[in-house]
């Protein structure tokens, strides 16, 4: 039996993306309990909306809301295999949340591009605006962010320099 490298996906590329592109995010991820209340705690947060089972059940939600910021992290971290792999962020523009999470809901996102363009600054990198939409397992949006990173070129990557290493010592040991 004869064996292969087979490379797996390195993330997109500045060359990769096209206005117009909707990248279906392959992950879900469903929020927990413990999820909220560790990510409340962490970031210092004391709304009881949050964490108070009593509190929240006198609002017209009837039970805790899963933290917006947490909401908003999971969604981000859906997209960064197809948008952010080999990208830094800018900035993030126009976050909405329209509709709350509670804990046992399965987040899903999909992000489209925007626009692009040439770096000015960093000739080995690009731009990419995107607009990612989160929504649960009943395709109910429940975050809505544009956000601009800057994205290595192909052969500028260093994720493609390490990978070529790891390719070429993985060669040498079939």
């Amino acid at each position: 039996m004869s064996r292969r490298v087979i490379k797996g996906w390195e993330g997109r590329y500045f060359e990769d993306f096209e206005p117009g592109d909707v990248y279906v995010h392959p992950y879900g991820r469903t929020v927990t309990e413990a999820d909220n209340v560790w990510f409340t705690l962490l970031t210092m947060n004391p709304n009881e909306i949050h964490v108070n089972v009593d509190y929240s059940g006198e609002t017209e939600w009837g039970r805790p809301l899963v933290n917006s910021a947490l909401t908003l992290a999971i969604v981000l971290g859906l997209s960064v295999p197809d948008v952010s792999q080999n990208a830094i962020n800018l900035g993030f523009e126009e976050v909405r949340f329209p509709n709350p999470v509670f804990a046992g809901d399965t987040l899903y996102a999909q992000s489209e591009v925007l626009e692009k363009r040439e770096s000015r600054s960093r000739p080995e990198m690009g731009i990419v605006k995107v607009r990612t939409i989160g929504y649960n397992q009943n395709g109910v949006p429940v975050v809505e962010f544009t956000r601009t990173v800057l994205v290595w070129k192909r052969d500028f990557a260093p994720r493609r320099k390490l990978m070529e290493r790891r390719t070429k010592l993985a060669e040498e040991r079939s």
